[in-house]
């Protein structure tokens, strides 16, 4: 789980890596033999009974650094992945982080040249970047549903996956993005959900050495339980 890459010089919430540290990450990756791919690509391998050499590498919140700076990275490594977006918020910036520093968002084109580069899927994050499990019922749907249709109509693919904000989530939230089609969902630590539309993910930042990334991919197969129907 990646959010910006760029300067990590103002960064309160650790959410940023630089673009050396991501190559090195990739590559610390690919001389294990390990190859990252979009989250839809993982699990159309896994369901074909294979997928032991992919990790699905993920981008949220959709910032415009993803196409700038990611994107390249990826390409020179032969990897794919998955970029959230926030069709709700295009051309806009991460309002939600109080402390900023203040990002742009991909707008339609940005969007259009992610979703039509090899290897790399879209997925929606939302509409706004709200908590989910506060959200009444009818900006739960337009959020979740409304937000598959605009991302289906402006890039003319079929959206399969979804990313809780902030990786909030519970039954209600879960079933509602299952019923709005969605074939999968990333949180962080879904806690006793589990399945497709509960995945969880490792956070990678700026700090993650190889032996970090080592220790953490370790660890993270201890903690978790096998994803059910995955």
């Amino acid at each position: 789980m990646y959010h910006s890459v760029g300067d990590t010089t103002d960064d309160p919430y650790r959410l940023t890596v630089s673009p050396g540290r991501l190559a090195r990450q990739l590559g610390w990756l690919r001389r294990r033999g390990l190859r990252g791919v979009s989250m839809a690509d993982l699990l159309a391998a896994r369901a074909r009974g294979g997928g032991r050499n992919l990790v699905g590498l993920t981008f949220d919140d959709g910032y415009t650094d993803f196409v700038d700076l990611a994107v390249p990275l990826l390409r020179r490594h032969g990897f794919g992945a998955t970029v959230f977006v926030l069709p709700g918020r295009l051309d806009g910036e991460n309002a939600w982080d109080a402390l900023g520093p203040r990002k742009r968002l991909l707008g339609k084109q940005g969007i259009r040249v992610a979703a039509a580069t090899d290897g790399i899927e879209v997925g929606s994050h939302g509409l706004t970047h709200i908590d989910l499990t506060r959200a009444d019922a009818e900006t739960l749907r337009a959020e979740v549903a409304d937000s598959r249709a605009l991302l289906s109509e402006l890039t003319g693919t079929d959206i399969q996956g979804f990313c809780y904000p902030y990786g909030y989530l519970d039954q209600r939230v879960m079933d509602a993005v299952r019923d709005a089609g969605y074939r999968y969902a990333c949180a962080v630590d879904p806690g006793p959900l589990n399945g497709v539309h509960a995945l969880p993910r490792i956070h990678i930042g700026e700090n993650d050495t190889s032996v970090r990334l080592f220790l953490k991919h370790r660890l993270h197969r201890l903690r978790r339980r096998p994803v059910k129907g995955a």
